[in-house]
């Protein structure tokens, strides 16, 4: 990298206000543009560092250069045109040189929060152990019930004993809740405890709260590392290549497929209908369906469909019935709102965390084909709606999920041993990096229906698009003036 980079702020910090407010901005040759996460030393100068104990771990002196070169960055595009700008970057995860934090000095803090979603308690126990055997941290705390713990007064001790085998479970040991951010209070509760390390675990209203509680801190002027591990089950965050928990539930959502399957193909003109995660996305509709090739028929927020007509849905599900005798159908839980007669009313409607409170769109949607087969058509139709939602959300994380977990604990400790603060992690073209906290929580990832994965499963299904050309290419013109032009997950 450049070393006559220069380093840049886009706006003036300005109390209370949130994102790219305090961006650090780091730019070089051929468009090269870092987008930097904040440092302790940003705001408490002259702090002392210190050897990084790594280099007398066992484990870690057998490893050649273990420690990531302070310069180095990962792309966030990894396809590029000849002769275009290197484009965005972030800062390379990893163990550093010099630390920030004595391990006698640490007295960190785990907090989960949302709703439930595989893997949090392998988090949870990755972060205690490599606290405790990399760097030598004894203090972790545990607080219980989500953002509300910490001024409820509800924590408990984590050691490496106690969390030796919390991985086995589903949930989280910590408990969990949404909403109930006061962050006067948090900040207060983390000052008073003497807690100079935060390691917050959760979705996209989670990372909200932790950069503003980062905010407070920066403006209190306290030696505390604010520390993000993202977390959605619909794996729409935005800039990170997957979300931990996902893999696990597309594994799982495979059984409640493959039983509409054997009930479809039990009954007269049976059809089955599973109803699966997504709010906003339909990753894990899309990646289920994928996987099974039992499915004829998937339904993403992102595609809008219709019932009735010519190229309808009804008239695919007779078209598969007389073809084929039965027909599977799953759904994300946020496709087809638009279609139900209390959307908007239900859409100005939010959960504690601010999402939209969403209708049951499979129980809508059973309903509907029942009565259109059975009242319009006159046939002779079997049904059956299989909702595993919480199902999935509560399992353990597979193993796939059990390394990614780890990985993003461990660069997450690394991270907050450094003095960096106010980001998160996750991996960008499969390196992990810091990011920024504006950069996760400013857009959602989408499936981008004019994309090769969406013709992959168009081609896998044999289902219609439900649009025209024209329609696809304009919606997809609003998605992008949505999302300020960030680009959406691509495959």
């Amino acid at each position: 990298m450049n070393g006559d980079l220069r380093k840049i702020a886009l706006e003036s910090s300005m109390n209370g206000l949130t994102g790219r407010s305090l961006a650090k901005i780091v730019s070089g040759d051929a468009g090269f543009v870092l987008e930097d996460v904040p440092h302790l030393t940003d705001y408490i100068p002259d702090l002392p560092t210190y050897p990084n104990p790594l280099q007398d771990n066992p484990a870690w002196s057998a490893v050649k250069q273990y420690f990531v070169n302070v310069d180095d960055t990962v792309a966030q595009k990894i396809v590029v045109q000849k002769g275009s700008a290197r484009g965005t970057h972030f800062r390379r995860a990893g163990p550093r040189q010099k630390v920030y934090f004595e391990p006698d000095e640490v007295h960190a803090c785990i907090v989960t929060c949302g709703g439930l979603c595989p893997g949090l308690n392998t988090v949870i126990r990755e972060i205690v152990c490599g606290l405790s055997d990399m760097y030598g941290v004894e203090r972790i705390l545990g607080i219980e019930g989500g953002y509300r713990g910490f001024y409820a007064r509800n924590t408990r001790q984590l050691t490496r004993k106690y969390v030796n085998d919390v991985h086995k479970r589903g949930g989280t040991i910590l408990g969990t809740s949404r909403g109930g951010h006061d962050t006067s209070k948090i900040v207060d509760s983390i000052q008073d405890r003497g807690i100079n390390q935060v390691y917050i675990i959760g979705g996209d209203g989670t990372q909200k709260g932790a950069s503003v509680i980062f905010e407070e801190v920066r403006r209190r002027g306290l030696k505390v590392s604010v520390v993000g591990i993202p977390k959605t089950i619909d794996n729409d965050i935005a800039v990170i290549d997957k979300s931990f928990g996902f893999d696990s539930a597309v594994e799982e959502a495979q059984r409640a497929i493959n039983a509409a399957h054997v009930e479809s193909e039990s009954g007269e003109n049976g059809i089955g209908v599973v109803k699966l995660m997504g709010r906003y996305s339909g990753f894990i509709a899309m990646h289920a369906t994928l996987a099974s090739r039992d499915v004829d028929c998937c339904l993403i927020p992102e595609s809008p469909f219709y019932l009735e007509g010519k190229g309808g849905l009804y008239e695919y599900i007779e078209k598969r019935i007389k073809e084929n005798g039965h027909m599977v159908i799953v759904l994300a839980e946020g496709a087809g709102q638009e279609l139900m007669a209390e959307s908007m009313r239900s859409t100005e409607m939010q959960d504690p965390s601010g999402n939209k409170l969403l209708l049951d769109v499979g129980m809508w949607l059973s309903q509907k084909i029942k009565d259109h087969f059975t009242k319009v058509r006159k046939m002779v139709i079997t049904l059956k709606y299989i909702d595993p939602t919480y199902m999935i959300r509560a399992i353990p994380s597979n193993a796939s999920d059990n390394v990614y977990c780890t990985l993003l604990a461990h660069s997450a400790i690394h991270g907050g041993m450094a003095g960096y603060t106010g980001f998160t992690v996750g991996p960008v073209n499969g390196r992990h990096a810091y990011i920024p906290f504006y950069a996760v929580t400013e857009t959602q990832n989408q499936v981008v229906i004019t994309d090769r994965m969406w013709a992959r499963l168009l081609s896998s299904t044999n289902q219609p698009s439900f649009q025209t050309h024209q329609e696809v290419t304009k919606s997809m013109e609003c998605l992008n003036c949505s999302t300020d032009g960030s680009p959406s997950k691509k495959n």
